[in-house]
């Protein structure tokens, strides 16, 4: 008889966050978890918005338990670890939950074992926070080995993004931030988009630091009709329309995240 295999001692937790919402942070962090399965990855996304979930409407799914069952103790995490579409499984949030707005030490408590529990089983853990810097969301990335900043080239998108890395940079001692830059017009303009981000650091930020904050640019996403109808159909693009421009270019970001 087989013996199971052992459970890897830490999978790469990334926590996937935003300065502001509608910049696609769910869409990539559920397509980027298919392009990492593909991959060979054992991957789990962990929606952790917990007030304002939306996982479930991007993977059309229909969880009966979510991690507010868990949290309460009224039912077993393993119960609330779902397959989903595209080869990865997924950590379901309950939406409209006002609990979970802020940061209390039971949320805070629960949050953390959840995720000590599950990083043992997956190669990756991603977690999709809420946009913003509240202390849920920031509290979120500090359980994260390392941190995905999504962001457009508009630029309130760009101010919000900067003010996100000022903060991770000051209250956690972050000194490197992974950015992809989704819905760019022209190749290059992610790369353009980074080097200005990382010029009003080097500028604002980094002075007042023990070393330097480094924004590496690991993807940028291109404006895709296909995305815009993935998404209303509630499809991952990665299973649909995986020779779609964005697709191709979400698969480069899975590879250079595992390069």
């Amino acid at each position: 008889m087989t013996e199971p295999a052992a459970p890897r001692k830490h999978s790469r937790i990334t926590a996937i966050t935003s300065g502001k919402g509608g910049v696609g942070k769910t869409f990539v962090a559920a397509n980027l978890a298919a392009a990492l399965a593909r991959q060979g990855q054992r991957v789990l996304v962990l929606d952790a918005d917990l007030g304002l979930a939306n996982l479930d409407v991007v993977l059309n799914l229909y969880p009966k338990i979510t991690l507010h069952e868990v949290f309460t103790g009224r039912a077993a995490l393993a119960d609330a670890i779902l397959p989903a579409p595209g080869g990865f499984s997924v950590l379901l949030a309950g939406s409209g939950m006002v609990e979970y707005s802020r940061m209390t030490p039971q949320v805070r408590e629960q949050l953390q074992r959840v995720i000590d529990e599950v990083a043992p089983k997956y190669d990756q853990v991603l977690l999709d926070t809420g946009a913003g810097i509240s202390d849920v969301v920031l509290y979120t990335i500090s359980l994260a080995d390392a941190v995905l900043v999504v962001a457009t080239p508009e630029p309130t998108s760009l101010t919000d993004a900067y003010a996100t890395i000022k903060v991770l940079a000051t209250t956690q001692a972050r000194r490197q931030v992974q950015l992809l830059v989704n819905q760019i017009r022209r190749p290059g303009d992610g790369r353009a988009v980074c080097r200005q981000l990382q010029q009003v650091v080097d500028r604002y930020v980094n002075p007042g630091l023990d070393a330097a904050v480094t924004i590496e640019l690991v993807g940028e996403l291109p404006t895709d009709s296909a995305v815009r109808d993935a998404v209303q159909r509630r499809q991952l693009l990665m299973e649909v329309m995986p020779g779609a421009p964005a697709a191709v270019a979400m698969v480069q970001v899975a590879t250079k995240l595992l390069g």
